[in-house]
């Protein structure tokens, strides 16, 4: 019944114009029958109006039929549109043509991957529409919905997210270096609020990050945005270990207005503690399962108009089971670098850990700035494990030094480091989808002296980043020609 139901109720005109008959009869009450017969050449359509495939799966395979006959040629176009699933973050857009030569009348597919890094719980919708080809009639099923179960993420002991929004990290299960990982909230030393979210305020955030120690939160069973009237700042002379534990449920905004969290041993503001402040052990400071939005740090009189989210010079950092939507430095210029972290002067060369964290992830999550979409730095090791980096930006233009008549900056869709002495490790993480105006439409990392680092890739995807130039090794990554790069276990692709 697969041909009746494609065929349906065809326009007369339509069928007399592609080689049906029709034609009268009666019988003998004297009832007319009137007789059509199906074009020879049939009709198309999908097999289904509806497709379903599991997240886990990694795509799914989409069926046309040919039905009513197979003389002639006819061909139809198809596409995926947009629902409540989003191409680039849940799964790969597709547009292209199916064709069957006259006389054949097999099914015809084709396959819609399916991104599998950006787990999700409950379902999310995608659509495939197909337009006729000339002399192609189109039967039923000419839109599809494709329903995607949200897969379930590896057991790694992370906080779930409690909303809609893209999960904290990649697909990646490579190791994650000792000391790298969760801390211990278990007896914590401030506890935001008493229950509700209300309870829950910018001022309690910025009480508890001055004198620092173990941050947790009780703010309701429900997720909760902490809308910061305040930057948050962290100051030398406090407790020598910072942890902030969201729990899953906490997300702190800077209202597009302001930086969320800052801190810098240098900084007198903040209490001078030791005679070398550019290399110096403590603060050290770790965010883990929470979330941050809508930083701006090129708002205002910052003199240092980068990390959005985070500003981090001095001790360390750490980032765990965290994400950074909508986060944002200055747009332009050479000095400015981290839509959402900016991170300088690491106790000793140790390297900023990032460890199952997403930046960006949708494309209206976005994080922005004139170098280093979501991480910029200057001489600062990173190793970034099952981390998801997508979306983000580098908005400058001009390069560094800038071209005549032009702000400056524009490089590290996603990333930028430039400097003497530093490394940067990716591990089991994916780059997809970030932009440069001018270099290194992934990654821009300037080593300038050969023997003090390395580029390190491993088990990680690097793909579809777009604009910028100077790609002397592989694309979409900036570098000099001489710098030591060890790519193993990925894919780097435009």
């Amino acid at each position: 019944m697969k041909t009746a139901a494609l065929i349906g109720l065809m326009a007369w005109s339509a069928i007399a114009a592609h080689g049906g008959d029709l034609g009268t009869s009666s019988d003998a009450t004297g009832a007319v029958t009137i007789g059509v017969s199906v074009p020879v050449n049939g009709a198309v359509g999908y097999e289904s109006s509806s497709f379903s495939v599991n997240q886990s799966a990694g795509s799914v395979v989409v069926t046309a039929v040919r039905g009513g006959g197979t003389r002639g040629a006819l061909s139809v176009t198809y596409s995926t549109v947009n629902s409540t699933a989003v191409a680039g973050s849940n799964y790969t857009a597709q547009k292209g043509t199916l064709s069957w030569a006259s006389g054949d009348g097999a099914e015809k597919k084709f396959t819609v991957p399916i991104n599998t890094s950006n787990v999700f719980s409950g379902t999310k919708e995608f659509v495939v529409k197909m337009e006729a080809g000339p002399n192609t009639l189109l039967g039923a099923h000419t839109t599809a919905y494709v329903t995607i179960t949200g897969g379930t993420a590896t057991s790694t002991g992370y906080d779930r997210f409690s909303d809609d929004l893209p999960a904290a990290g990649s697909d990646g299960t490579d190791a994650v270096p000792s000391g790298a990982g969760l801390e211990d909230t278990s007896h914590p030393t401030h506890v935001i609020g008493n229950g509700t979210a209300a309870s829950c305020t910018s001022a309690a955030v910025v009480a508890a990050v001055k004198s620092g120690g173990i941050i947790t939160f009780d703010c309701g069973d429900a997720p909760v945005t902490i809308p910061m009237t305040s930057t948050a700042r962290l100051f030398n002379n406090g407790a020598s270990k910072t942890v902030i534990d969201g729990g899953g449920r906490v997300t702190l905004s800077g209202m597009k207005q302001r930086r969320i969290l800052y801190m810098n041993t240098c900084d007198e503001s903040l209490a001078w503690t030791t005679a070398q402040c550019n290399n110096q052990e403590y603060p050290q400071l770790t965010v883990q399962n929470i979330t941050f939005s809508n930083g701006n740090a090129s708002s205002g009189s910052s003199a240092s108009p980068e990390g959005g989210a985070i500003y981090a010079s001095g001790g360390r950092l750490k980032v765990v089971n965290s994400r950074f939507f909508n986060n944002s430095g200055l747009s332009t210029g050479i000095t400015a670098y981290g839509g959402a972290i900016f991170a300088f002067q690491q106790y000793q060369g140790l390297p900023v850990y990032v460890v199952h964290s997403t930046f960006g992830g949708e494309p209206n999550l976005s994080n922005t700035c004139a170098n280093g979409g979501a991480l910029g730095s200057i001489a600062t090791s990173w190793y970034i494990v099952n981390s998801l980096l997508t979306y983000n930006h580098a908005t400058g233009s001009g390069g560094n030094p800038p071209a005549s008549g032009t702000p400056g900056g524009g490089s590290g869709g996603a990333f930028y480091d430039d400097g003497y002495t530093f490394t940067l490790t990716l591990a089991g993480s994916t780059v997809n989808y970030n932009s440069a105006n001018e270099y290194g439409a992934a990654l821009t990392f300037i080593l300038d002296n050969a023997t003090g680092g390395s580029l390190n890739i491993k088990d990680s995807t690097i793909m579809g980043n777009t604009g910028g130039t100077w790609y002397p090794k592989y694309p979409q990554i900036s570098e000099e020609d001489n710098t030591p790069t060890y790519v193993t276990h990925s894919t780097i692709v435009n």
